[in-house]
């Protein structure tokens, strides 16, 4: 059986927990804890963002650049160049042979300047000036080759 509990004056088998600045601590492991949440999906979510906005500037220039290459190629009149742009559906419907036949047929493209891409549509609109001074703006249709992911023109109108 044990003894009577000892009296006063007998130290305890242990320390006392501090309960100095124990508030303080608890706001500052609180404080600690939601910033590192932050960090870590606030940081994810900008990743996502980032590589949201990269995608569509990286649409927006490829399809100002093959944009641009097609009608420099209808400029220079190099319409195998031209054709060489089409996407794998715009060469189905016509043969090399017969989109240079037409193109050189068709009034011809003096000067041109390519807008600004719709990304949602995937439409590019070119002012084209003609031989005898006639400007015009075409719409061109571009979609995105299956084997490069790089896009294509599809059509024009």
């Amino acid at each position: 059986m044990p003894g009577p509990p000892p009296g006063p004056g007998v130290a305890p088998p242990f320390a006392a927990p501090p309960t100095e600045g124990r508030r303080a601590r608890l706001w500052l492991a609180l404080g600690v804890g939601a910033l590192a949440v932050v960090l870590c999906c606030g940081g994810g979510g900008a990743a996502v963002v980032g590589l949201a906005v990269s995608g569509v500037q990286a649409v927006r220039e490829q399809g100002r650049t093959v944009s641009n290459e097609y009608y420099q190629a209808l400029v220079d009149r190099d319409f195998g160049e031209a054709y060489d742009q089409l996407c794998d559906d715009a060469r189905r419907r016509e043969s090399r042979a017969e989109f240079e036949r037409r193109a050189a047929a068709e009034p011809q493209v003096t000067a041109f300047r390519v807008g600004e891409v719709d990304t949602t549509n995937l439409t590019v609109p070119v002012d084209v000036t003609l031989e005898g001074g006639q400007q015009e703006r075409q719409q061109v249709a571009l979609a995105q080759d299956q084997q490069t992911g790089g896009l294509e023109v599809c059509g024009v109108s």
